[in-house]
């Protein structure tokens, strides 16, 4: 059987939301939401939060949790999380499942997770990322939501902020939006760590770009359920309101 860990990148750092990870939400911490939804699934080895701010590892420890420190250089979550992993010293063999959860997911689920282990178990993908459907038009042209097309067999095409796929030759057009929820075999975080970054990974600012770029694949995982990324006050306060009717948020805040 193979390990499975679950990794939460963050900083206080974003330029688009300041201080984000520390924000309440129904009185709780964001971060401290994600890491807490994340422990609601019970096939990991270990979730661990990864930053390179000491107020949030401080706060995630305090909280009873487990949190591990990198380098304030990264400017992808991606190689964050391979960091972490490295400092950890886990000594994971290289079929070993490594699950990335960006710490702003607030509406991550156990059964999101459990489908993202699922489906690495059984097809073996060296990446796959969970896509969310969008539902609202102003979604699908916010250049905050990365949006994604991907081919007839769930290959992975394009990440783009731009509006992807066009709305103007056609009716109720397909819209997803990707999630942080990206998973790796051990051996392929490791091979991303050491990949040049690309022009258009820099252009779009999506990780993913740099897997598109240098020929490789990742595989889609699609869900109807909504999810949110907050990059804004206003994602921010959005999303309480969804926690506060969501079944799953109640089985940790009451023993937060």
């Amino acid at each position: 059987m193979n390990r499975s860990v679950c990794v939460i990148p963050a900083r206080m750092g974003s330029s688009r939301f300041p201080g984000k990870p520390l924000e309440k939400m129904l009185g709780l911490p964001m971060i401290l939401h994600i890491h807490d939804r994340c422990r609601l699934y019970d096939g990991f080895e270990r979730v661990v939060v990864a930053t390179c701010d000491q107020v949030i590892h401080d706060v995630v420890r305090a909280h009873g949790g487990e949190a591990v420190m990198t380098a304030d250089t990264h400017e992808r979550c991606t190689d964050r999380t391979e960091e972490a992993i490295s400092n950890l010293d886990l000594d994971l063999a290289d079929g070993d499942f490594v699950l990335m959860v960006q710490g702003d997911e607030v509406l991550v689920s156990p059964d999101m997770l459990r489908e993202m282990c699922d489906i690495y178990r059984r097809d073996r993908p060296p990446a796959v990322n969970l896509v969310s459907r969008m539902y609202r038009v102003e979604d699908h042209e916010d250049p905050n939501t990365v949006k994604v097309v991907s081919a007839p067999d769930g290959r992975a095409l394009y990440f783009s902020r731009a509006p992807i796929p066009s709305r103007a030759r056609a009716v109720d057009v397909p819209m997803f939006q990707q999630t942080g929820i990206i998973g790796f075999s051990a051996a392929f975080l490791r091979r991303f760590s050491i990949l040049e970054p690309t022009p258009l990974e820099i252009i779009e600012s999506v990780d993913m770009m740099r897997v598109i770029e240098h020929g490789l694949a990742i595989q889609l995982v699609q869900t109807d359920t909504e999810t949110i990324g907050v990059d804004t006050p206003a994602d921010l306060e959005r999303g309480e309101q969804i926690l506060k009717d969501d079944p799953y948020t109640n089985l940790y805040l009451e023993t937060a």
